[in-house]
């Protein structure tokens, strides 16, 4: 398991964030210029309000220590190729969600050291593992960052290859994700246990917090609807893959994977559950 954390788990998320930048032209970053508004609230909505939903959903559940550093991890998590399907499914705006998925997968090299740093400190106070901001914003540099921008320099300078290759890598990234997570789950399966009464609600809870408040946020804003759709679509729906990855660069566990990562990890599947009934209603409204 050991080896599967250290070397497995970075190299997966490596090849998962590349096929996301495999996916993704310039015309992706030129949108964020030509419909700012739609963006910035899509944007403002992941970056800023969700993790805000996140330690809201902490104090009222009582969650502390690393479940809550877990917690607060995944909020910081951007959206995923799942965010795009799931869009396009329910008939929202499939531009736009990529370019979120794109700029804020960027943007995590500033957003996520900072606070993830703070959050361990908060939640675990003189337990707490040394987390240095500069070796964090590294760590994400590396494995979520250069892959992005290897996979959208491949996209432009050959295109058809790209086209023609993006599938499988996707199908790839979908199996790792999966295995991810399944392997996340099994590690730490006698915290899980010992823990769904509480991971459970407060998972389920979020996650249909974050997609209503995508939806009430967006629609005030008086964005369109298909732009409506996108956002709450984008709030509820994480790539827990990479709290995952989060997980183990903050904790300083021996063996296996981090308790930090369990909400992640669950999260991965109960999102789907809770998404699901979402993006049918969207497709028919």
């Amino acid at each position: 398991m050991d080896i599967f954390v250290n070397g497995a788990l970075p190299l997966s998320l490596v090849v998962i964030m590349l096929s996301l930048g495999i996916g993704l032209t310039l015309d992706d970053f030129k949108r964020v210029m030509i419909r700012p508004g739609a963006f910035a609230i899509g944007a403002g909505a992941q970056i800023v309000f969700v993790p805000l939903m996140a330690y809201l959903m902490i104090l009222v559940f009582g969650i502390n220590g690393e479940l809550a550093v877990g917690i607060m991890l995944l909020s910081l998590c951007p959206g995923g190729v799942t965010t795009n399907i799931a869009t396009k499914i329910a008939k929202g705006d499939v531009a736009l969600s990529v370019s979120l998925t794109a700029v804020v997968s960027l943007l995590n090299i500033v957003t996520v050291p900072f606070v993830a740093s703070w959050s361990v400190i908060h939640f675990m106070g003189a337990k707490a593992p040394e987390v240095t901001i500069t070796g964090l914003a590294l760590a994400v540099f590396v494995v979520t960052t250069i892959p992005v921008l290897l996979g959208i320099t491949v996209r432009y300078l050959r295109p058809a290859f790209s086209i023609r290759i993006e599938p499988t890598f996707s199908l790839i990234g979908a199996g790792l994700f999966a295995i991810i997570v399944v392997a996340a789950l099994f590690s730490g399966w006698d915290t899980f246990t010992a823990n769904i009464s509480k991971l459970g609600p407060i998972l389920v809870t979020l996650c249909l917090s974050l997609l209503i408040m995508g939806l009430l946020v967006a629609k005030a804003s008086g964005l369109a609807r298909k732009e409506v759709k996108t956002v709450s679509i984008e709030a509820g729906l994480q790539n827990a893959t990479v709290g995952i990855a989060l997980a183990s660069f903050v904790s300083t566990q021996s063996g296996g994977f981090s308790d930090m990562g369990l909400p992640s990890a669950v999260y991965g599947i109960v999102m789907y559950i809770v998404v699901a009934p979402f993006v049918f209603w969207y497709r028919k409204t």
